[in-house]
């Protein structure tokens, strides 16, 4: 029987991945389109970034695939984790924004009409 406190993780390393992790498939739970095209443009902004490329190998199924290929034999994970923080930072930056905008109050207010 299997344990029901058992929970799937985040991320995990595909099989295939090279030994110094060079190049590896990273399959992501929980995520879609959105975080994978945002991941992806933000890992090829990393210069040592060789290819970067997902999929979502199925509607159907709950995660996406990214696989990350490095020049000079650098480790993707690093890649991933920089890139990662990099988005989280970007997504803060431009919540702030928002919030900054909206207390101000100079935006533009529509009015139905009934």
């Amino acid at each position: 029987m299997a344990d029901a406190t058992k929970t799937t993780p985040k991320i995990q390393i595909l099989k295939g991945a090279a030994a110094d992790l060079s190049a590896a498939t990273y399959q992501i739970f929980d995520e879609s389109h959105t975080m994978g095209n945002a991941l992806r443009w933000m890992l090829m902004k990393n210069p040592k970034v060789e290819f970067c490329g997902y999929s979502v190998p199925h509607p159907s199924e709950n995660h996406i695939n990214v696989r990350i290929q490095m020049y000079d034999e650098l480790s993707s994970l690093d890649a991933l984790l920089e890139a990662l923080s990099n988005l989280d930072d970007l997504c803060e930056t431009v919540e702030q924004k928002y919030q900054d905008s909206l207390a101000t109050d100079t935006y533009e207010r529509w009015e139905e009409q009934s």
